[in-house]
């Protein structure tokens, strides 16, 4: 531009601002993260992590364990653990079962996420995932349980055996119902709990007369 080789500086205007870029160490523990570390670590310390929340849902308390560091990991694996031993139990069903498989998957994870924007728009204070985190791993007593019935139908069928597998599904309800409004307790208005509590029986008693119900073919 013509004219500005004519403008001068003056050396006695001061500089504003700071401009100088501080130099420090950091620590080691700043720096390193999960791509730094090697893969077993990684998984190891997410399998501690999830067997941390399977002895919380064994011994369940008011607590926002679940809720810190929420995943999704152990419900998929309860829900297709379930799905699985599940399969191929319907009275009603003219081939492999294979079918029933996306039932009881679409049962448990539609019914959590409907339980969960139930919460939310009663005012509950959780997140969306760590509503889904701890109703996935509630499901775990009624995954022991689907396990006990199978084991007891293999020993024959009759009454017996149906009072056996009704007393074993029936603690496993409580245990998951009570596991899960512990977790959720906290988080839900004082005033509207019980709109809370009755969608969350409703989806633990259905996945408990599944389990109750079951015949092998």
């Amino acid at each position: 531009f013509p004219g500005l080789a004519d403008v001068s500086i003056s050396q006695d205007i001061p500089v504003e601002g700071e401009i100088t870029v501080p130099v420090g160490s950091n620590s080691p523990d700043e720096d390193y993260s999960t791509l730094d570390e090697p893969v077993k670590d990684t998984i190891m310390r997410d399998l501690k992590a999830v067997g941390k929340k399977f002895v919380h849902v064994m011994y369940p308390r008011k607590s926002s364990a679940l809720l810190r560091d929420w995943d999704l990991w152990g419900p998929l694996v309860l829900c297709v653990a379930l799905a699985l031993m599940l399969q191929g139990g319907s009275a009603d069903s003219k081939d492999d079962g294979g079918p029933q498989f996306a039932e009881v998957f679409v049962i448990i994870w539609f019914g959590a996420v409907v339980i969960t924007l139930n919460s939310k728009l009663l005012g509950g204070t959780i997140s969306f995932f760590q509503s889904l985190c701890v109703l996935g791993y509630c499901v775990m007593p009624l995954t022991v349980a689907m396990l006990v019935c199978r084991l007891v139908l293999l020993a024959g069928g009759g009454t017996v055996s149906f009072i056996i597998r009704l007393i074993v599904v029936g603690a496993m309800f409580a245990w998951s119902t009570l596991a899960s409004t512990a977790f959720l307790a906290d988080s839900q208005p004082p005033n509207r709990k019980a709109l809370v509590v009755y969608p969350i029986f409703l989806f633990y008693f259905v996945i408990s007369w599944m389990i109750l119900t079951f015949t092998p073919q």
